[in-house]
């Protein structure tokens, strides 16, 4: 009999409505209401939704691991509640952040009771099977978004920075989670080790060409379309992908331009963005910029195509991630 499968729709209908109706409160109110309110401001539910389509790639009961998908969603707003205080970001999806809503020490301790909150959700029900498997690629990838982070932050003062040690910092701080996400639900589905490793795989490659499409549409996207305001790293001196290789690709004036704007502490913000684009242009960096996306989104299918289930059953997971990087199949 063919597997039963459902469509993306009705599982993210399912999993929105199980995240906002878990049972979060408890005393002290003060604990647990901004924990609530983050996980209550919504987003795309993309990491639990992943590691759902994995399992429904091999198990139809999705249900079964609804607790292990709340797990990494709670997980992944933890670290957005802390990245908010560390950034000193006042708003988050339109609503103020917890650390401006409440206090700072409010946002750490809330931090680490859902850091727990998420091992927990992990745990719960999970078969005894394969505990030890999806706890090791947990706690492994809550690990390596912290080193990410922490990447992150060191290349904030360092102007030497690599196009290779951004594609691995955005490894470690975007791609680990999405592929985790869909290991563990593979894990959970009764894949081989192969498979799991290839959804794996497919994740990081995903999530690098998710991450770089987000820096090309700082730069180059619709406002309207994309949701905020165009020119926002260029404004902060972000080392993205599109920086680094403008200063790789760059003659030395433009060079020496760039980086009197990154030096500058009084510039009008529209004169800034309009001349760093103005020099990527000149390096022809949005070409360049496609061309990595699109390496690492074609390596990424071929991935997906090697998993030794039947194609109809990986075409919900493709669609998905298609719609993502808004691609048409």
């Amino acid at each position: 009999m063919a597997m039963k499968q459902e469509n993306t729709e009705q599982l993210l209908k399912r999993i929105h409505s199980y995240i906002e109706n878990l049972p979060y409160m408890r005393e002290p109110e003060g604990l647990y209401e901004p924990i609530e309110y983050v996980l209550g401001l919504g987003g795309k539910r993309l990491r639990p939704m992943l590691m759902l389509l994995a399992y429904n790639l091999y198990k139809e009961d999705v249900e079964r691991i609804f607790p292990q998908a709340a797990g990494i969603e709670t997980y992944h707003n933890f670290t957005l509640l802390h990245d908010d205080l560390m950034d000193k970001a006042d708003m988050r999806r339109n609503k103020p952040t917890v650390h401006k809503k409440w206090n700072e020490n409010t946002a750490i301790l809330s931090g680490d009771a859902m850091l727990i909150l998420a091992y927990q959700f992990m745990m719960k029900d999970c078969p005894v099977e394969c505990m030890k498997d999806v706890m090791d690629v947990f706690g492994r990838t809550a690990l390596e978004v912290c080193e990410g982070q922490q990447w992150d932050m060191e290349f904030e003062t360092r102007s030497d920075v690599t196009v290779d040690e951004y594609i691995g910092m955005i490894r470690l701080k975007t791609s680990v989670l999405l592929a985790g996400a869909l290991k563990i639900g593979a894990v959970l589905g009764g894949a081989s080790e192969k498979d799991a490793q290839l959804l794996y795989e497919f994740g990081i490659r995903m999530g690098l060409a998710f991450q770089l499409q987000d820096d090309y549409l700082d730069v180059y996207g619709d406002p309207d379309v994309f949701g905020k305001k165009i020119g926002g790293d260029i404004l902060c001196n972000k080392k993205t992908f599109m920086l680094i290789t403008a200063f790789a690709h760059a003659g030395e004036a433009d060079r020496k331009e760039l980086q009197a704007w990154i030096d500058a502490t009084d510039f009008v913000p529209e004169e800034k963005i309009a001349a760093v684009v103005s020099i990527y242009d000149k390096v022809g960096i949005a070409d360049l910029c496609r061309q990595k996306i699109n390496g690492y989104y074609e390596e990424g299918l071929r991935l997906l195509d090697e998993v030794s289930v039947a194609s109809s059953l990986k075409e919900n997971l493709r669609e998905f991630v298609c719609a993502l990087m808004d691609r048409k199949l």
